[in-house]
């Protein structure tokens, strides 16, 4: 394989085959083929390519159409699809993408066909979403050349690309890969072939934790929603994105990177999610999972504190988090003393209630080890200026009087407020700690580098922010410590700190140093 110079993106002239021409495959030639190559489309099914390939053509005619491209390019890239009858017909290619059925057995009989067909130096590619390009690779007599080039759905839209680097996988072909998936106008990441990579691993306790807060009954579904979008800066709340995906998919995906880490805690599969599927109330597809998709069925309610008509409120603001801040320019109903020396998480006094940002114990605890009964706990936000829903919870101790003049401060400020049950690290915090977690233990074990991590969960699921850039903003301590509560508090590995993590702490060190 080194005898070709791979070293760089392949000609715009080299011949790219793609074999399924399903959802992927079809988004994976328009793309190839917009971006200038011949490509050769192939499915095992009479007709489905040539289908395929009418319905990517009326894609390009309407995005030429709404003036997302010309109309000369549009006519180019039809002008370059070609379907074609077997396999044999593709030994002209350079390279090689495979969007077929998952299944293991299936894809190494693929490649095992197309070793004998296309020339030495085409390199394979397979855009496997679970499987191990390594063990796909194990049957081949070159397995050299097989790497993963995992595309997002929709292709044409989604720009990330996981250029998956088997065991054999040799390193100039993975380059190649990189550089073409880049020519092509992606943004291309590396990751090691390990259970799901770098977006479905690091992805996990987004879905994990929002089902843990709704099993003990931290919170409703469409309050968990709305805060990760409201306050988390996140597109989608974890139960749409479930609903979304379908829960027979994502509870597979979870089931399958639960199995491949041989049972690893962190990534326990929920008994919510599965009696849902159990049900057949896989989300939208099926018309019913979290929510219910009747045409006429009223929006899920979301959990939010009533306007609390509290007097003014002589308040006490400490420290210099950025909730104070926002706190300090808003506030306008009362005096307020400022103590901006002030170096814990205590960041207001409203009357007898002390308002600190969560840091992993629950309410009730922190209650009790301050000895304050009246006390409360507000969530995590990606950005305070600009959220408009935040969470918050009290003690068990704290008066329903005093809790309420700090809901009354944080309406004034012009916050919605949704209260949680005093769950430990509310609904962001943990689910943003958690998510630093799984991507410093994937760097740490060499999946992927620190940027590609945070570049990956932005570009492949839309993340607001990068989590470990995430944990630099919030601070490596703060995240550290809340992963710490958490563990206390339920004594499970399951919240164990990654050892970068720890080191980082030790060092006083950022990420992306």
């Amino acid at each position: 394989m080194n005898s070709v110079p791979l070293s760089r993106a392949l000609p715009a002239t080299a011949v790219v085959a793609v074999i399924g021409s399903g959802t992927m495959g079809a988004g994976i030639a328009q793309v190839a083929a917009i971006a200038g190559h011949p490509v050769l489309l192939y499915d095992s099914y009479d007709g489905a390519a040539i289908k395929a390939i009418a319905t990517i053509r009326a894609e390009l005619d309407r995005l030429a159409t709404r003036g997302k491209i010309s109309e000369e390019l549009a006519q180019a890239a039809s002008d370059r699809l070609s379907a074609a009858g077997s396999l044999k017909a593709l030994s002209c290619a350079a390279l090689v993408v495979e969007a077929i059925v998952e299944q293991l057995s299936a894809k190494q009989q693929l490649f095992e066909q197309l070793e004998s067909i296309v020339a030495a130096h085409c390199i394979l590619a397979s855009n496997t979403s679970s499987l191990s390009i390594t063990r796909i690779a194990a049957s081949l007599r070159q397995p050299q050349r097989l790497v993963g080039m995992h595309f997002f759905n929709p292709v044409p839209q989604m720009a990330l690309v996981e250029i998956v680097r088997g065991l054999s996988s040799d390193a100039v072909v993975a380059q190649c890969a990189y550089d073409t998936a880049a020519a092509w106008g992606k943004v291309p990441v590396f990751a090691s072939s390990t259970p799901g990579f770098i977006v479905n691993r690091l992805a996990r306790p987004y879905y994990a934790e929002g089902l843990r807060i709704l099993n003990e009954r931290g919170a409703q579904p469409a309050t968990v929603d709305a805060v990760m979008r409201e306050a988390g800066g996140f597109r989608m709340g974890p139960f749409e994105l479930m609903d979304l995906i379908g829960h027979d998919v994502n509870f597979a995906v979870t089931q399958s990177v639960f199995q491949a880490f041989f049972n690893d805690p962190r990534f326990t599969p929920s008994l919510i999610q599965q009696e849902l599927v159990q049900a057949g109330h896989l989300g939208r597809k099926s018309g019913r999972g979290f929510y219910r998709y009747d045409q006429n069925q009223a929006p899920p309610l979301v959990e939010t504190e009533p306007p609390c008509g509290t007097p003014p409120v002589p308040l006490q603001l400490f420290g210099t988090h950025p909730l104070v801040e926002v706190i300090r320019a808003r506030y306008k109903k009362g005096r307020v003393e400022y103590h901006p020396w002030r170096t814990d998480n205590l960041l207001m006094k409203a009357g007898p209630c002390r308002l600190y940002v969560t840091e992993g114990r629950t309410a009730t605890q922190h209650s009790y080890d301050y000895d304050m009964p009246d006390l409360a706990l507000v969530d995590l936000a990606l950005d305070y200026a600009s959220a408009t829903r935040l969470a918050l919870t009290k003690a068990d101790q704290c008066r329903p009087r005093a809790y309420e003049m700090v809901v009354g401060v944080l309406q004034a400020c012009g916050f919605e407020i949704s209260p949680v049950a005093d769950v430990p690290g509310l609904i962001v915090m943990r689910t943003v700690c958690m998510l630093i977690n799984e991507a410093a233990d994937a760097v740490n074990q060499g999946v992927c580098s620190a940027a590609d991590a945070d570049m990956a969960m932005q570009k492949g699921v839309n993340y607001p922010r990068g989590p470990l850039a995430w944990a630099n903003t919030i601070g490596i301590n703060t995240v550290a410590n809340v992963l710490r509560q958490l563990s206390a508090t339920y004594g499970e590995d399951r919240y164990r700190v990654s050892p970068l993590l720890q080191r980082l702490q030790a060092a006083k060190r950022k990420f992306h140093e």
